[in-house]
């Protein structure tokens, strides 16, 4: 019997896994979109803290990410989109 995405769960957590994107292919990129998927909206200082990264890196990133339609912005908070 095959396994298909909406059958994929983190039994520990009884969450469905997320599965990454193809345009997302950068392991910080993978990290900041993992992050978003698992916390929902948050805003820089939280992604700073949570993902220890430095606010210079996390621009590009960002940037990179909503260019490719994966994240959005809102009200200070990202977001996968």
């Amino acid at each position: 019997m095959a396994t298909t995405q909406a059958d994929a769960v983190d039994t520990e957590r009884q969450t469905p896994m997320t599965q990454l994107p193809e345009g997302v292919s950068s392991p910080r990129a993978k990290l900041v979109y993992l992050y978003l998927a698992t916390h929902g909206a948050v805003c820089e200082d939280d992604l700073c803290d949570g993902l220890a990264m430095k606010r210079i890196s996390l621009y590009s990133i960002l940037k990179t990410l909503r260019e490719g339609g994966h994240v959005e912005k809102a009200d200070g908070r990202y977001a996968l989109a």
